[in-house]
């Protein structure tokens, strides 16, 4: 335990929760987007638009990742 009492566990947990959810969602939409060969966001490339949706949800999973481990 690094310290983290009862009153900064509760926002940990919720803020961690929410970053994986969102990234993993964030990656599964990219994941059936480009499957369907569908753009990713609208009026962008898709290789491009793919890569910062991958980038961007995996960077949300670590943010989320570490807010657990700070528990």
């Amino acid at each position: 335990m690094n310290g983290m009492g009862g009153a900064e566990a509760g926002p940990a947990v919720f803020a961690g929760t929410v970053f994986v959810l969102f990234g993993g969602a964030l990656l599964l939409w990219t994941g059936v987007r480009v499957r369907h060969r569908a753009p990713v966001a609208d009026g962008a490339g898709l290789v491009a638009s793919a890569a910062l949706a991958v980038f961007f949800g995996a960077v949300f999973l670590l943010a989320g990742v570490w807010c657990f481990t700070r528990l």
